[in-house]
């Protein structure tokens, strides 16, 4: 029988990617994660105590996704840093944000989120914990297009 929670955390993940060096530098001075190489010559980004395995476009190691394509995934990665000094990081790098702060819900409860691209257009939400009126913005939008504003009422 299976234990009611037999996943304990995630080890790797991998993502298909068109430039490897190119990401590899992208994740390395954005995010500070470390490129690794590993096997016979795989290369990988390693944070915390996990990592990203990268596969070039075309020469996926098998097995792999049914449909391994460039820019497809949309990750969210915690970070120890406020919004405000990241915010400063990114744009000391030329990186802009395509959405946030937004506040958000993560796996264990509030985010303040900053969504970017990497270089092959995957969605990067980088959160932090909490909803402190030192992590958002005063008067936070949640959603914003041509016709529709919707704001935060209930919080600072």
């Amino acid at each position: 029988m299976i234990s009611p929670d037999p996943v304990l955390g995630l080890d790797h993940l991998v993502l298909t990617v068109r430039d490897v060096e190119r990401t590899l530098s992208f994740y390395r001075r954005v995010l500070g994660m470390v490129p690794v190489t590993f096997g016979n010559g795989r290369r990988a980004l390693s944070f915390g105590s996990q990592k990203i395995n990268l596969h070039p476009l075309g020469e996926e190691i098998d097995p792999h996704a049914a449909d391994p394509v460039p820019g497809s995934a949309d990750l969210c990665f915690l970070v120890d840093l406020s919004i405000d000094a990241l915010l400063s990081h990114q744009a000391s790098l030329g990186v802009s944000p395509e959405l946030g702060p937004v506040q958000r819900t993560g796996a264990t409860g509030p985010l303040v989120s900053v969504y970017i691209r990497d270089p092959d257009g995957n969605l990067i939400e980088l959160s932090r914990t909490g909803t402190s009126a030192a992590e958002t913005p005063e008067n936070p939008f949640l959603f914003e297009s041509d016709r529709l504003l919707f704001r935060n009422f209930f919080g600072s």
